[in-house]
């Protein structure tokens, strides 16, 4: 019987590839937002994927934060709590799952999150989503490295 930071460590294992795919589906589909700006499908794929991944992200937080750290946050700014509960180093849990950096990074995709989910998808601005598309790649590499990092010390505790 495997304990319950062994099923963490493979969930996020598993959860890596997802989120990979939700990157490169909004990168894809920005590269033909911007080849054909009349074409607003592509601009909602974007949104849809970029939604996703922050919420892919959440997930796991979540599921860290009720596991490892047995406190999930609440009250009106739970989603914002949470993001940066990652970053603190929790000497009796666990080490930092993300940096200040990440953080502050994936701030801006929890806000957009937000935007999308409370706006109608005609009101998305391509120009404020051009600044998150090209953040993305470098925010995936080091987060994607980061969690695998934590998976690793999650079976490390055996």
């Amino acid at each position: 019987m495997t304990n319950v930071f062994e099923e963490l460590g493979e969930r996020i294992r598993g959860e890596v590839p997802e989120l990979g795919r939700a990157v490169d589906r909004a990168l894809r589909a920005w590269v033909h937002a911007q080849q054909m700006p009349g074409e607003y499908a592509y601009l909602d794929s974007v949104a849809l994927n970029l939604h996703g991944f922050y919420s892919g992200v959440e997930r796991l937080f979540e599921l860290i934060a009720r596991h490892v750290d047995r406190a999930l946050p609440g009250g009106d700014t739970w989603h914002r709590d949470l993001l940066y509960q990652m970053a603190g180093d929790l000497p009796e849990a666990r080490p930092a799952i993300v940096s200040q950096e990440t953080v502050q990074a994936l701030d801006e995709f929890r806000r957009f999150r937000h935007v999308v989910r409370r706006v109608y998808t005609i009101n998305l601005a391509p120009e404020k989503m051009a600044s998150l598309l090209s953040a993305l790649p470098p925010v995936w590499a080091t987060l994607q490295a980061e969690l695998i990092a934590f998976a690793d010390y999650l079976e490390a505790l055996r």
